[in-house]
Formats: C-alpha cells, sequence, structure tokens
C-alpha cells in the first residue's frame, strides 16, 4: 500500500490537491497534515470535500516543528503547500518562522521516509511588483516578507534535490491568486463586492491580475511531475496563472455574466478611495473589526501582476478552464458564494 501525503493538507488547495489524486488514482490514502482540522475550518465547502473524499486522513501537525509522525504506508508524494500567506494579516517574523522551518522540516521529513517525489507551492510575490510582464526567467526581486520567504523556501526546496538529483524529482510552481469554491480570498471578495455593489474602479480597469483557478492548478502540478518523469527531468519550475492573466475589468464581466446580473461599476479616483480605506481600518482596527476595506488590499488593486505561464505555454499543456468557465463551474459546485 502507498499513500501522499500533504502538508498545509486542510488548506484551500490542498483539499483540492487530494481529491484530485485520488480521482488520478494510484494511491490508497492521502494524508493532510496540518496544525488545525478542515471542519475547524470557516469554509463549510472545503469540510464538505474532505467527508466525500473516501481515503483522505486529517492529521494534526505543525510544520514549524520537527515532524514526527510517519504513516504506515509507504510515502510515494509529498506536498508542501503549508504556508502563512495572506497579506495583510501577519507580522513579517510570521512568514519566515513557517515558510522557512516549514520547508526545512518537511524536507528532512521526506528525506526520512525516504519519498522521491516532492511539489512546493511557492508563489509569484518573490518576483516584487512591476508593471512589466515577467517569466519563469525573470529575477525574483521580492519586496515583502512573504516574498522573500517564498524565494527562501525555494531554496531549501532544491537542497533537498541536490541531495539525490540522479533519484529525486521536485515541482515548484508559482501560482497567481488561486481561487475557487471555499477560497474566501480576494477573488472571493471581488465577487461579493460585484454583487452587493459595493466594487469600484479607480482607475484600475486594465490592471492585469495573474491568477489560476484551483483545479485547473491541481491538474497542472501533476501534469508537469509525470511530464518530468517521462522524460527522465529532476526539476521544474513554472507559474501557474491563465494565459494572459485577466484584467480587473475581465474579472468583473465574467462575474457579471456567470451570476447573470448587470452592473454599471461606478469609477472613484483612487487617492479618494485610499483615503477613505484609511479612515475605516482607522476605526475598525482597534476594535478588532475586519472588513474589505483594507489600505494594504486597495493598494494591490491597481498594480498588476503580469505574470506569463511561459513554461506551460512551451511544453504544451492544454488548459481546462477559462475564467468563464472556472467561474461558471465555481458557481454550480458551490452556489451560495455566489449570492
Amino acid at each position: 500500500m502507498n499513500c501522499a501525503v500533504i502538508f498545509g493538507g486542510s488548506g484551500f488547495i490542498g483539499v483540492f490537491f487530494a481529491k484530485q489524486i485520488l480521482a488520478q488514482g494510484g494511491y490508497d490514502k492521502v494524508y493532510l497534515f496540518d496544525k488545525e482540522q478542515v471542519a475547524n475550518k470557516p469554509f463549510p465547502y472545503r469540510a464538505k470535500l474532505v467527508r466525500e473524499a473516501s481515503g483522505v486522513i486529517e492529521v494534526n501537525g505543525d510544520v514549524r516543528k520537527v515532524i514526527d509522525w510517519i504513516p504506515d504506508e509507504k510515502v510515494e508524494l509529498i506536498a508542501n503547500f503549508a504556508a502563512v500567506h495572506r497579506e495583510p494579516g501577519h507580522e513579517d517574523f510570521e512568514y519566515y518562522e513557517t515558510n522557512l522551518l516549514g520547508a526545512e522540516n518537511v524536507c528532512a521529513w521526506a528525506e526520512r521516509v525516504a519519498c522521491t517525489d516532492l511539489i512546493f507551492t511557492s508563489s509569484i510575490s518573490p518576483y516584487g511588483p512591476s508593471e512589466q510582464q515577467k517569466d519563469e526567467r525573470t529575477l525574483p526581486v521580492p519586496a515583502t516578507a512573504y516574498g522573500g520567504s517564498k524565494l527562501a523556501a525555494e531554496k531549501i526546496h532544491q537542497a533537498w534535490l541536490a541531495a539525490d538529483k540522479e533519484q529525486r524529482h521536485l515541482v515548484i510552481v508559482r501560482p497567481g491568486v488561486v481561487f475557487g469554491a471555499g477560497e474566501g480570498g480576494n477573488v472571493s471578495r471581488l465577487i461579493k463586492a460585484v454583487i452587493k455593489r459595493y466594487f469600484f474602479y479607480m482607475g484600475n480597469r486594465d490592471t492585469r491580475k495573474a491568477g489560476t483557478y484551483v483545479k485547473e492548478l491541481c491538474a497542472a502540478m501533476l501534469w508537469v511531475l509525470q511530464r518530468q518523469k517521462e522524460q527522465a527531468l529532476h526539476f521544474s519550475l513554472f507559474n501557474m496563472t491563465m494565459n494572459p492573466g485577466p484584467s480587473i475589468q475581465e474579472y468583473v464581466e465574467a462575474v457579471c455574466n456567470v451570476a447573470v446580473i448587470e452592473r454599471k461599476v461606478p469609477a472613484v479616483p483612487y487617492p479618494l478611495l485610499l483615503s477613505v480605506a484609511y479612515s475605516i481600518d482607522l476605526i475598525a482596527r482597534p476594535l478588532g473589526i475586519k472588513h474589505p476595506f483594507s489600505p494594504v488590499r486597495i493598494r494591490k488593486l491597481v498594480r498588476s501582476n503580469n505574470i506569463l505561464p511561459n513554461f506551460l505555454v512551451e511544453n504544451g499543456y492544454a488548459y481546462q478552464y477559462s475564467l468563464a468557465s472556472a467561474f461558471a463551474d465555481w458557481k454550480t459546485s458551490c452556489p451560495e458564494e455566489w449570492r
């Protein structure tokens, strides 16, 4: 018997990836190693996926600490999705604490259980902010603690590969914003803002935001690993985004089409909206009130993440979803998130 182990497995990408690899076959069990179980997280759709997936087992553990747990089955695949990633929301040291210690402990555990296949989700954040197009050949210049910690974690995984590069296989993926049912992140907020009529353009209609549907990401990671093995290669690093990354206006229009609504989205000057965001945050933060108008998120909305998935394009990856079909599939799977 064999198994796959997903670190950070109870998170958004982890539960979808578990379902994908079980459907694909070849694994008797998939273990979701996480410090919190799916049922304890505020995303009922994720819990539903885990309940419905036969062969998924949750394991409580923290990647920031040495991993003592070992399954009874042979570990054929490890996926390291464990990360502190939400921006804003954490102190700088928290990104490094989880993302670096997690990388070290997962790689040490992979060596201990003699697993030779490892997938690591990095981020496009190491590229740093820029309006210029960037691909896998672009020099990373991270500008945040999150981006810096992810780039350092990539190097830790590459050191694991280098210790036995004839036998081991490493796939590093740098995804843009990952969206889908149970996400609860930026795209979920955009959908609600458009439907509830509190989304505004602020000179950012043409701002490009690299993004990918979670099911597409899962399919692409497995495709790259399989291609690597078929070609007797041992390392792949690729950007994961639609080609090209949609503009803000394209996201908004796709939301309206799938939700079957008409919206005339007003334009508000960026300095005015940023000032309002700071005013709201000034009142809400001391009171511990969460709100969708964080100044950090407002600034993000006017900055492009114009990342190109050249590795996938050059190697003939066949995309399964467009933006419209991804949103439609999301709405069909979880209609309550589109109300």
